[in-house]
This record gives structure tokens, C-alpha cells and sequence, in this order.
């Protein structure tokens, strides 16, 4: 069995500050840098997603033409190519195995519905590493971790999302994405329950 640890957009513009800026958001970035570091070799592939709109579109409805309603329209974001769009600095990429982007041209809120840069599918990507088993951790909690634990579900892996490397939009729409994650089978834990592997 491999576990796998999937960073859902841990960028610029959800952090504060940023375009949807998420209070918390750079405090996860710094503290998922720490965690992967201190677990070092406990996941046999780290994953990362991130948004990349298009700039010149609305990238089907995504973004808001006049004012958003936040559940299906938002201001823009994460416009491939700009700042907004980078890492968070804390988080150090080079910690990161496999890239995914997602939302070029569309709503996108998974990291299953994004590709890595050689043109894979996410899914594609996590089977090619035998993965079975995936931690959750990232941005926002009440929409892309979420939605991106329950595809993990739907796709047939084991979930667990660490509930103190995760950052929300507002608390009980991240209590409620929680326990539906919870309710569709994935477990709710801290990530000190990850330990990495002993030598000898």
C-alpha cells in the first residue's frame, strides 16, 4: 500500500491577502512545510494542486461577470502565470513530487479534476505510484479540500484529512464539509498521528 499526501492549493491568492484570502491560509502553508519535513519518507508521493484560470476568459461561469455569489461565481483568482497564482512562499514546492493544475478554462475545485504537467489526469497519476491511501491537507476546507476528499472517496482510496493542516472560509461551512467527509467514510485527524518511518 502506498499513502499518498495531496496539498490542495496552498496559493498566493487564498491566503491573506490574496484575491480569496482565507484567514489562516499562511500559517497552513508554513506548517504543511514542517509537517512533510518532519514526516520525511512517510508518503511515497506528495501531490499539489493549484488553480490556474485563464486570464482572457471567464473560464466557464467560474469567475463573476458583475458582482459573485461565492458559491458558484468569484472575483478573479489565481490568473495562470501571476503572482496570485504561485505558492504560497512558506510552502516549499521542492518538497512537491507531482504538480497539478486545475481550472484552465473551467470551474475546477478538485484536485482530481486538474492534470500534472506531463498531461495525466490526477487519478491516472496517484494509480501510476500505486497509491491507496491519501492525507488531505490545504485550502479552502469548505470547498476544494473538500471537494477534493470526496473524489479521493469516490475513487475507491482511503482518506484521511489532518483537520490541523487545513484552513476554511468561514467555520461551520468547514464543520459541515468535514463531517460530510466523515459521513462519506474518511477519517478526521491531526497530523500527529503521522509519523515517519524508522530507520534500520
Amino acid at each position: 500500500m502506498t499513502r499518498a499526501l495531496l496539498i490542495v492549493d496552498v496559493q498566493n491568492d487564498f491566503t491573506e491577502g490574496g484575491a480569496l484570502g482565507v484567514d489562516g491560509g499562511a500559517a497552513v502553508a508554513e506548517n504543511v512545510t514542517a509537517f512533510v519535513r518532519r514526516t520525511s519518507g512517510a508518503y511515497g508521493v506528495v501531490f499539489a494542486s493549484r488553480d490556474w484560470h485563464d486570464g482572457d476568459t471567464s473560464n466557464g461561469g467560474h469567475f463573476a461577470d458583475g458582482a459573485p455569489d461565492f458559491v458558484d461565481t468569484w472575483p478573479r483568482h489565481c490568473v495562470a502565470g501571476t503572482p496570485g497564482a504561485d505558492y504560497h512562499p512558506a510552502l516549499d514546492a521542492s518538497l512537491v513530487d507531482v504538480h497539478v493544475r486545475k481550472g484552465q478554462g473551467v470551474p475546477a475545485y478538485s484536485l482530481f479534476e486538474g492534470t500534472t504537467d506531463d498531461g495525466r489526469t490526477a487519478s491516472a497519476a496517484l494509480a501510476a505510484h500505486g497509491v491507496t491511501e491519501v492525507d488531505v491537507v490545504g485550502i479552502a476546507t469548505d470547498h476544494c479540500v473538500r471537494a477534493t476528499a470526496l473524489d479521493a472517496i469516490e475513487h475507491g482510496l482511503h482518506v484521511r484529512i489532518l483537520t490541523d493542516l487545513v484552513a476554511g472560509v468561514a467555520p461551520d461551512p468547514s464543520a459541515a464539509a468535514l463531517a460530510e467527509v466523515a459521513h462519506h467514510g474518511g477519517e478526521l485527524v491531526s497530523s500527529t498521528v503521522v509519523e515517519a518511518p524508522s530507520e534500520g
